[in-house]
Parts: C-alpha cells; structure tokens; sequence
C-alpha cells in the first residue's frame, strides 16, 4: 500500500471522530456554537454534499449559519458517523482576529510579557489563541467590535465576526493539525477586549513594518499657487 493521507473507514476513523465529537461537547458545553466541517480524505476535504466544488476547509452544511449549535444532543447527532472537522461559529460568544505568524507571535509574547502587570479590567489582553498549520494565527475576542482602520486597511488582518466562523483542535488538514497557542481552560474561558488585542496587533506591525503607510497629499494653498504662477 502507497503512503499517503487517505485513510480508510476504520479504526482511525473511529478515533478520529470520537476526539472531534468530544472536542465539539467540550467547545459547546461553554456556549460556543459549533458546526461539522468538511472532513479530510486523502489532500482535499469533502463534505458529502453531491457536486460541491469546494476542496478547502467549509462548512458541510449548507445553512450552517442558522444550524450551528451547542445543542449536546445535536452534536452527537452530527458527528455520530464521520469525522468532521469542528468549526467554531464566530459573531455569538466571540469574533477572532486572524493574523499572519509574525504578527501572532510578537503579540502573544507581548502579553506573556505584560501578564500580571496590566492587570485585568485594565487592558488584560490574554485569551485563547488558534493557530492553523499554514501560520494564521486566530485572537479570540469579545464580539461586536469592528477592525480599527488601521488595520482593516491590512489585507492580511481579519475580523471573523457573525456569519463567518473559524476552525478548531483538533480538526485536521493537509498540512497538519489545528492546535490552541492557548487554550481556552488556561484563562478559565475569558475573553479580552477586542479593542485592546487590536491595540497590540497594531504595535506588532508596526515593530515589524508591516503596517501600510498612509498616502500623504499635499495640498498647495490657492494664494500660494497663484502667486507663483504669477511670479
């Protein structure tokens, strides 16, 4: 038998699925609303549904805004047979804030550095942290808050608020597993501000000049110009 991704409906399937089912109970047990995923087999992910084009990541219900859950009951329903990947619904309990590597890593260790010296309630900024295994980095925040200018001017910097959603561990994809930088249990389930992770995310890119320039015009006043004209 060739090595490759693709595994067969057994053992490991079975395994599999019961690690994402629990997952998915203990995400929704918190109130977080969870829907299935398209699962991997072999370098793609399929969803069951006939004809879908979609090979990446998706949700593998197709009103999956309106169906997600933390329904325990649900839950177990959905991942009763298949290995789905477990998607985090965002907009409800929280909105995640995607970022490249660079930029996750400086800031996370901008707020290790920083734990129990601003303190909460005065800009803590410590939340759960996801990160997928092609470097986008996912900030778990309180929802409602839009993406400051600043950043929402960065094409590399996402708010994922309602009607969107992020994958969760121990979902699986081609390139490795999803994982928590931190978990949700190491802050006992809290949620930062969004405005103060924002803040940070905003200090990270700048440190590292990625953060894009405003163009800057230049108005010449009209006296002036008349003058020189006149000159």
């Amino acid at each position: 038998m060739q090595g490759n991704n693709r595994r067969p409906f057994g053992p490991w399937t079975m395994i599999d699925r019961l690690r994402l089912r629990r997952a998915a109970l203990r995400y929704a047990a918190h109130g977080w609303a969870v829907t299935p995923g398209a699962y991997l087999l072999g370098d793609r992910f399929t969803c069951g549904r006939p004809g879908c084009p979609i090979m990446g990541c998706h949700p593998a219900i197709e009103c999956w805004e309106d169906d997600a859950s933390a329904d325990p009951a649900r839950i177990a329903r959905w991942w009763r047979r298949l290995p789905y990947t477990v998607l985090l619904a965002t907009g409800g309990q929280f909105d995640a804030l995607e970022v490249p590597a660079p930029v996750g890593l400086r800031v996370l260790g901008a707020i290790r550095l920083h734990t129990g010296v601003i303190g909460p309630g005065l800009g803590d900024a410590r939340g759960p942290v996801v990160v997928t295994p092609t470097g986008r980095w996912m900030f778990l925040v309180r929802p409602g808050e839009e993406l400051r200018p600043d950043l929402a001017s960065c094409l590399d910097v996402l708010r994922h608020g309602r009607g969107s959603w992020i994958p969760a561990a121990p979902s699986r994809t081609p390139q490795g597993p999803v994982r928590w930088a931190v978990t949700p249990e190491q802050n006992g389930w809290r949620l930062p501000a969004s405005a103060t992770v924002q803040a940070m995310l905003l200090d990270a890119l700048d440190a590292l000049g990625r953060r894009p320039q405003r163009k800057m015009t230049v108005t010449v006043p009209r006296q002036v110009s008349t003058a020189r004209r006149a000159a």
